[in-house]
């Protein structure tokens, strides 16, 4: 959410926003409620004056004629100010949806286009593996090395549904691990949580995940939901907190099982683990002062940690800058890191770091004092740490062997007890 103040003053950058992630969103519309809104509380608000300044007369008066004038004066203010206070509810309706709906200003560097298809490359690390014999791809080596099992995996659980099994689940322990550990010598400074997945329809709302994204998202019969990333629970964790400027940034490493319904995508990766309803993620979160130069700052430095962990599979990916039209409503700017698939012969995406502004801690209500004692809503940045279990699709191809096994990238071969292979006799 923007600041009202910031739209009306800025209408043509909300515009051009708008446009560039090819967002449909009528400003004028907005501003004509607005517009509504402010006479309607102006009038309350003088409604109001002069019924405190008639209730303070009534006492004094003594001629009964003058106080009985008085009193019909004093019904029909009361019942006008009756009417406007439920023509200022069906508003405030209106003006509430329509705020929801603004979308946030992208960053001059966001290049154009429609689709993940006009995405810019900005960075490519680790060399291509190159084979001599013919590849499988990550559902044939799981089957055949026992690492899962997707037939059971949909009986039990539906579309989409998986086991892992023997050294399939080591691998995601291990992978967890590794993670952990990087952090722990590495980023100290990050907070470890472990944050709730079923979150109440606020916390959605508040992270702008809702009311455009509600297909996308499992709902109980209680009507929560059940996220899909640690983000939503970390920063619902520090709504309504005011902190002191010397407090930030927080930076939080957040884990949970997450839920996508991966609606409108049965036609994509139906077979495997790249598109699964139940999985879990290290998400990165940061919280800091209002400063675009410090939000980038920490944008980079967030995609940098994620880095780090792909580097320690030896897995290699490269960085993409998101287009105006694969960015969401309220980020200003993202990355994907999309990791090489030998298979697709392609790189595909398994981490996404943005940046918002105040865009949802607006929303959260998350403040900070500044040096002069204003309160000033933080910036908030978030980016996967690591999600399973896709990343180990990218892990088993790009390692297999020719006698079909699998080699256990360095970094997380003392989390596998030592081992180098997977499946060699």
């Amino acid at each position: 959410m923007l600041d009202i103040k910031f739209i009306r003053e800025n209408k043509d950058l909300i515009r051009e926003g708008a446009r560039k992630k090819h967002l449909k969103f009528d400003v004028e519309s907005l501003l004509k409620i607005d517009d509504s809104r402010k006479e309607l509380l102006s009038s309350i608000e003088k409604k109001r004056s002069e019924q405190n300044l008639v209730s303070m007369r009534l006492p004094q008066m003594k001629d009964p004629e003058a106080k009985q004038v008085l009193l019909n004066e004093m019904k029909t203010l009361k019942e006008g100010l009756q009417k406007e206070e439920e023509e200022l509810k069906e508003i405030m309706k209106k003006w509430q949806t329509q705020m929801l709906l603004v979308p946030n200003i992208p960053d001059v560097s966001v290049p154009e286009g429609d689709s993940d298809a006009d995405n810019k490359e900005v960075k490519v690390w680790g060399e291509i593996p190159k084979f001599d014999f013919p590849i499988k791809d990550h559902i044939e080596i799981m089957e055949r090395l026992d690492l899962a099992d997707f037939t059971t995996g949909t009986k039990v659980a539906g579309f989409r549904g998986y086991f892992l099994k023997n050294e399939g689940a080591e691998l995601e322990f291990a992978i967890w691990q590794l993670a952990l550990d990087l952090f722990r010598e590495k980023h100290p400074d990050y907070s470890l949580m472990v944050v709730p997945s079923l979150v109440k329809r606020e916390t959605l709302l508040g992270t702008g995940y809702l009311p455009q994204g509600e297909d996308e998202i499992y709902k109980t019969q209680d009507d929560d939901f059940l996220a899909g990333t640690a983000e939503v629970a970390t920063m619902s964790y520090y709504a309504d907190k005011v902190f002191k400027k010397e407090d930030l940034p927080k930076k939080m490493l957040a884990f949970s099982p997450c839920f996508r319904r991966e609606a409108g995508s049965y036609s994509k990766d139906t077979k495997g683990i790249m598109r699964v309803h139940e999985f879990y993620k290290f998400e990165q979160v940061i919280l800091c002062e209002a400063s675009h130069e410090i939000s980038v700052k920490h944008h980079e430095e967030l995609l940098l940690n994620a880095e780090g962990i792909l580097q320690a599979m030896g897995i290699p990916y490269h960085v993409v800058a998101n287009c105006g039209g694969d960015l969401g409503q309220g980020q200003v700017k993202k990355y994907d890191i999309e990791a090489w698939i030998p298979t697709q012969n392609k790189y595909r995406e398994s981490h996404s770091c943005s940046y918002f502004h105040d865009f949802q801690t607006r929303r959260l209500n998350i403040k900070y004092k500044d040096e002069d004692g204003k309160l000033k809503f933080t910036h908030s940045l978030n980016n996967t740490a690591i999600a399973t279990p896709r990343i180990i699709i990218a892990l088993l191809e790009n390692n297999q062997q020719a006698d079909g096994s699998v080699k256990i990238p360095e970094g997380l071969r003392k989390y596998m007890g030592g081992r180098e292979f997977i499946g060699k006799k």
